[in-house]
């Protein structure tokens, strides 16, 4: 990523929170390095080196601010910031993926060679792939030496570390610090769930998200109240619940997690912030939306939790209500799915993994208000996730995805679309076959519909978002055909 110093100075200087996690700055006179939003007094300029991420900067010998803490730093969203494919590794590195995989094999998943990835990992961000993960899990453990009272030990294997010894050498070595001594530091309390801030650019339309995932809540796993959403969790042998807010004065989410998810905190956090789209840049989006999101410029765009979760919905949301593909879906989970005891009554079950429902017959979902047309389609994609022949998590190639679940029984490309906008996370899918999109642009031949948006891309999931909003607003077409136009071929409607 190509820095402008002077440019990137005036940010600091504004503390413009628009540029948080964009890039940090690294000050020579302390060692230390910030975000563009840290509250110390602004360093002078010939002290001051830019950095695109927070792994480049601590390779550089930077430790991070005990004020602003990088740590809590939204991610790099901007599209224009990195190559797409730089963009899915940093992604998946962040989430934890080399805790679990070599970089060998994260390049295979990526369907690239370890070699490959090595190389366009150091060119974007001047560190190797095994740095980046370091940095990552040193500011996780950070994070939990500061907020929680966890013992150091399950800290560091939460945290991605396989060696206690290695999490305390390599602490003291970028921190100058042991674990032990930032915690003396802190004052954490004994609390029987753990809280974490994750940032994001505003606006932020949280309340409208919260609508969004309270209508299609699947029962006994995932429900809103009182402003918050939560929800059951389940990570091979460790389980427990989860709770999102906002804290709106701090531009942050505040997770609040059981302990019992403690050693998967990462992919927890992960998987809570692709939920929320909290990587979203709504200063970028709506420059190229235009009218049509103008005084809705927090819209989000709802990831999924769970993609085989979120997949399963839409299958049985198709030609239905949501409230009945909400119950649909409630039958489901009490009958496959496992009990588990949370503080909330309303969550009381785990949601059945693909592995589950790829072992059933067409009978033991009979019975139960389901077609049999859906059932077929349920089975399918239960064995292709259950497989691995498919996998319904950002990063995938979104177009040989689509491609894969259009070959299952009962899925067209509406159903492709929407679990690309919500499970892969991809920025750019539209719904041109939506009856509620045609209604909102008062148009009904889907090829009309699909060039007509090609002047929001590659925002179409947020335009989408947008016209299903519209509908509980004044009419869309006196708002959309003032949007800024691209050039696209005349298609005869």
């Amino acid at each position: 990523m190509l820095l402008n110093r002077d440019s990137c100075y005036e940010v600091l200087r504004a503390r413009d929170a628009r540029f948080d996690g964009a890039f940090f700055v690294a000050v020579k006179s302390t060692k230390i390095y910030c975000r563009t939003v840290c509250t110390a007094k602004t360093p002078l300029l010939k002290n001051c080196t830019f950095y695109s991420t927070a792994a480049a900067a601590e390779n550089a010998g930077y430790r991070p601010c005990l004020r602003c803490r990088p740590e809590l730093a939204p991610g790099n969203a901007s599209v224009d910031a990195v190559s797409r494919l730089a963009a899915i590794a940093l992604n998946r590195i962040e989430d934890g993926a080399l805790s679990e995989l070599g970089v060998d094999e994260l390049a295979r998943e990526m369907g690239i060679s370890g070699r490959h990835l090595r190389r366009v990992i150091e060119s974007e961000f001047g560190v190797s792939p095994v740095q980046l993960a370091q940095t990552q899990r040193l500011l996780l453990a950070k994070r939990l030496l500061t907020d929680t009272n966890l013992p150091v030990t399950e800290i560091a294997f939460a945290s991605g570390f396989s060696s206690v010894r290695r999490f305390n050498s390599l602490f003291q070595e970028r921190y100058c610090l042991s674990p032990t001594q930032l915690r003396r530091r802190q004052n954490s309390k004994e609390a029987p769930f753990i809280v974490c801030e994750v940032s994001y650019r505003p606006p932020f339309d949280f309340e409208g998200l919260l609508n969004f995932l309270s209508y299609r809540a699947c029962p006994g796993v995932e429900y809103v109240q009182d402003g918050a959403y939560r929800r059951t969790a389940s990570f091979g042998k460790h389980s427990g619940w989860l709770e999102i807010r906002q804290n709106d004065e701090k531009n942050t989410l505040s997770i609040k997690l059981s302990n019992s998810l403690a050693p998967v905190l990462l992919s927890v956090v992960a998987r809570c912030k692709r939920l929320m789209d909290t990587q979203a840049d709504p200063s970028i989006i709506a420059a190229t939306l235009g009218e049509l999101s103008k005084g809705r410029e927090g819209v989000r765009v709802p990831g999924a939790f769970y993609g085989f979760e979120l997949a399963l919905r839409a299958i049985l949301g198709q030609q239905v209500s949501v409230k009945a593909a909400s119950t649909l879906h409630g039958r489901i989970v009490r009958k496959f799915g496992v009990a588990i005891e949370t503080p909330y009554p309303q969550l009381n079950r785990l949601a059945p993994p693909a592995e589950t429902l790829a072992d059933l017959k067409p009978d033991d979902l009979s019975g139960m208000g389901i077609t049999g047309s859906r059932i077929n389609s349920i089975l399918a994609i239960s064995k292709a996730m259950a497989s691995g022949a498919l996998y319904l998590e950002p990063g995938q190639d979104v177009e040989e995805t689509c491609r894969r679940l259009k070959q299952l029984p009962g899925f067209g490309e509406w159903t492709a679309q929407y679990i690309a906008m919500r499970a892969l996370a991809w920025p750019d899918a539209f719904l041109g076959s939506d009856l509620g999109i045609k209604k909102a642009l008062g148009m009904t031949q889907e090829r009309q519909i699909l060039a007509y948006a090609e002047r929001w891309s590659p925002w179409r999931s947020y335009a989408g978002m947008h016209l299903w909003r519209s509908l509980d607003a004044r009419p869309v077409e006196q708002k959309v055909l003032s949007a800024p136009r691209k050039k696209v071929a005349k298609v005869k409607a």
